[in-house]
């Protein structure tokens, strides 16, 4: 005779995946709930290497800043201003929207040299010039893409179209979080989002307890934070404690991931309520620290967010960019450039100096860029077709961006463009060659830091990225 069957075999295939999904949202759970013991350091993510930083502000220009007109001075480009491009510069080049009779174009702003580097900056940029000898000047990037949106999802993703992990969600996956009170990646805005808008700090197909915060710098710092009116924090608990049962319960049945991502964030939600307000106080700081960066308590700039980025890493979140808006100089570039460069130049270099005279700086890498640079050429038509005064048009093939501390090589320019700024004549760097080496000074190896999603093994550099070891200190 056939011997029957033993019991654990006789179960319908509902019964099984129903028995499993308690096992694997038991295990889930377990793992969620350990961040709050005192053993949760060993089960945390770690690097793959000793970093040399700990933590990233990435300030990022929405729009893209004339690196003619503020880092890369060609007198070459001086001298020709105003005269037919030659066609030879041109030839197989790309551009958003100027054609026909290409005209040079100089820079009408003074530059000056600065520091025992002797970098040489725009008039534009002076208290960024006091800092000379502490940032690294990479005149050498180049992206694949031509247009905002799909440029700056290149730049923070890897990919130019939606649906890939940011560069935030990638460390924050990668390494964890440090301070159980704030989300280990926080956004600050200055102005509207870039085209790509909130895929810029997206997570894509990662956990979506990786994602980046949106904290706002005037107002309730994040929305919906707070209690109701007429509710007291008691109140705000038993909720919480009633909906964490629930979801336990849904959890062990069902075992989704995702489940146990929204008690997380629930109970990280509520911890922020009397760690958020404190932190988003900057009337805290002293009066000589509020005018070094020029911030003023209460208004929402790009001044207060440089501040907020220093109280932020310096409780520990991983990562913190900002955004600032309005840097699409098609036209009205004189005027407008300079405008905006007031706006960021003092916050800027006060951050650099703030973050070294606290000891931070040696552990925050500070990255200042954009999604592509701007063109030698002259353009006197705005994006929308209508004449205006003398702006620059995209440029994908060369451009400039700086970084400090965390690693990079202080008082150093890397790389060169040619004679008109068109071409990169000295080291280039590509865009996925500035992510790998970001991964790296934190500690991670851009070919290790892998998802699997739909059969593939994806990461932030694709299958390309070389690391930059010119500006590494």
């Amino acid at each position: 005779m056939t011997p029957p069957a033993p019991d654990f075999l006789d179960v319908s295939r509902r019964q099984f995946f129903r028995q499993s999904g308690l096992g694997l949202g038991s295990m889930a759970l377990g793992s969620l709930l350990a961040r709050d013991l005192p053993a949760a350091a060993a089960i945390a993510p770690r690097p793959h290497f000793a970093p040399k930083a700990k933590h990233i502000i990435y300030l990022h220009m929405i729009g893209a800043p004339s690196q003619l007109d503020l880092f890369d001075y060609k007198p070459m480009l001086q001298k020709m201003d105003g005269q037919t491009c030659p066609e030879e510069l041109t030839k197989g080049k790309r551009f958003a929207f100027i054609g026909g009779d290409l005209k040079l174009a100089g820079t009408e702003f003074k530059f000056q040299r600065h520091g025992q580097s002797g970098l040489e900056l725009s008039e534009l940029l002076p208290h960024l010039g006091t800092v000379a000898d502490d940032i690294c000047v990479v005149k050498s990037l180049h992206t694949n893409e031509i247009n905002h949106a799909p440029a700056q999802m290149f730049l923070h993703t890897g990919f130019g179209q939606g649906g890939r992990p940011s560069l935030g969600a990638w460390l924050t996956y990668g390494l964890g979080a440090e301070n159980r009170d704030l989300p280990a990646y926080v956004v600050l805005l200055s102005g509207p989002p870039g085209g790509a808008g909130s895929t810029l700090w997206s997570t894509g197909f990662l956990p979506s307890v990786y994602q980046g915060i949106q904290f706002r710098g005037s107002g309730e710092p994040v929305l919906f934070l707070g209690n109701p009116p007429g509710h007291s924090s008691k109140d705000r608990r038993r909720v919480l404690d009633a909906v964490r049962a629930l979801n336990e319960q849904q959890l062990g049945v069902v075992g989704d991931p995702e489940i146990a991502t929204r008690i997380s964030q629930y109970e990280m939600a509520y911890r922020m309520q009397t760690s958020v307000p404190e932190l988003m106080d900057i009337t805290q700081e002293k009066k000589a620290t509020l005018d070094m960066y020029g911030a003023q308590p209460g208004k929402a700039s790009f001044a207060n967010n440089c501040l907020l980025a220093r109280r932020l890493v310096e409780r520990g979140v991983r990562m913190v960019q900002l955004f600032d808006s309005d840097w699409d100089h098609h036209g009205g570039l004189k005027q407008r450039l300079s405008a905006k460069a007031k706006d960021v130049d003092q916050p800027m270099a006060a951050l650099v100096r703030d973050l070294k005279q606290r000891g931070l700086l040696d552990e925050t890498l500070v990255i200042w860029g954009a999604e592509f640079g701007r063109t030698p050429l002259r353009q006197g038509i705005n994006g929308d077709g209508t004449k205006t005064s003398p702006g620059r048009d995209h440029h994908k093939d060369a451009y400039t961006m700086w970084m400090a501390g965390g690693g990079i090589k202080p008082g150093t320019v890397y790389g060169k463009t040619d004679d008109f700024g068109f071409n990169i004549a000295e080291n280039p760097v590509h865009t996925h060659d500035l992510n790998a080496t970001v991964l790296n000074l934190l500690g991670l190896d851009h070919e290790r830091l892998t998802f699997r999603y739909q059969g593939r093994d994806f990461r932030l550099t694709d299958v390309h990225g070389e690391l930059v070891g010119g500006i590494m200190a």
